[in-house]
């Protein structure tokens, strides 16, 4: 498949429930796949401005994917392997992060991280961090944002100081289709079950709540473990947020990177031990009792990211 073509495919209407067959369905689902990454790829790569169609486009497209998926049943859609969620935050945006908590220009922090960020940890502990951050996290019923939901949504804000606090935190949750009201997927890792979300507005329906939190995203440098799946969702699901980002109005910190960069303890675990989860990190750092586990939800993990960030950060004499 070529641009054109994806455009084609994006822009034609398609009724709801016409293709019926196990392999009709799979293949309109690979088609789909396809060209939402290729129209998201050459969006973002166009100059500003000079885009060849709005990025409209690729939600929608992707909104038509995730119907299609309805159909095709997530636990049938769990082994395949998808494309529209990204493995790591690009060199750019990590630099980017670093340079806009200790209030220095990226070049700054390039110079000392080096070409390939191999002494990002250096730059790191080299100026101390400031400022006020949003923590956020999301609860989703499958890994790929073209293929799933926004379930729940938790944010808080913080200074970044010894003494500071998580605060003003805000927790909400969104609805599904109907279909799932016998299990809600990937409910074994968030325990979100469907009566807590009947009812509910969808998030990508939600305009209210999507105005409010691209507000937040585009004030605040957002932290999130493993931001790269915030990211990934938000410019698939949130109205607004994959034009912010083109424009430099996002700043994205991914703590998970920070703990692997900074926390001299985890380079010393054997990554199978997955030294950099934030359950493990939080240990170490006694934001986290050896007898509690990580409630992979929402809020309460914004607050657990944000007290063990605060911790390695004052231990390393960052605040």
């Amino acid at each position: 498949m070529d641009l054109a073509q994806a455009i084609e495919l994006a822009n034609t209407f398609t009724l709801p429930g016409i293709v019926s067959d196990d392999a009709a369905l799979t293949a309109e689902r690979m088609r789909n796949e396809e060209a939402i990454g290729l129209l998201r790829d050459a969006w973002f790569e166009a100059p500003r401005g000079e885009e060849p169609f709005d990025f409209d486009v690729v939600r929608q497209l992707a909104d038509r994917n995730r119907a299609l998926c309805d159909d095709i049943g997530a636990a049938r859609l769990r082994d395949v392997g998808g494309r529209s969620l990204a493995r790591s935050l690009s060199d750019d945006d990590l630099v980017r992060g670093v340079a806009k908590l200790q209030r220095r220009t990226p070049a700054k922090v390039r110079r000392t991280a080096g070409p390939t960020l191999d002494d990002l940890a250096i730059a790191y502990v080299e100026a101390r961090v400031s400022g006020v951050v949003c923590g956020i996290d999301i609860e989703t019923t499958d890994r790929y944002p073209d293929r799933g939901y926004v379930i729940n949504v938790g944010f808080e804000f913080m200074r970044l100081a010894p003494d500071a606090v998580p605060e003003e935190g805000h927790m909400a949750f969104f609805g599904i289709p109907e279909r799932y009201a016998d299990g809600v997927p990937l409910e074994d890792i968030h325990h979100v079950d469907y009566a807590t979300l009947a009812g509910r507005t969808p998030f990508r329906q939600d305009a209210r709540v999507q105005k409010a939190l691209l507000k937040v995203l585009t004030r605040y440098p957002y932290l999130a473990h493993n931001a790269a799946f915030e990211d990934s969702w938000f410019t698939l699901h949130l109205d607004g947020y994959a034009e912010a980002r083109k424009a430099n109005k996002v700043t994205i910190v991914d703590t998970r990177d920070v703990c692997r960069r900074i926390d001299v303890d985890a380079r010393s675990i054997p990554r199978e031990l997955a030294p950099a989860a934030l359950e493990n990190w939080a240990r170490r750092r006694g934001t986290l009792a050896a007898d509690e586990e990580e409630r992979h939800l929402g809020l309460e993990d914004v607050d657990l990211m944000l007290r063990t960030v605060q911790a390695e950060f004052a231990l390393r004499n960052m605040l």
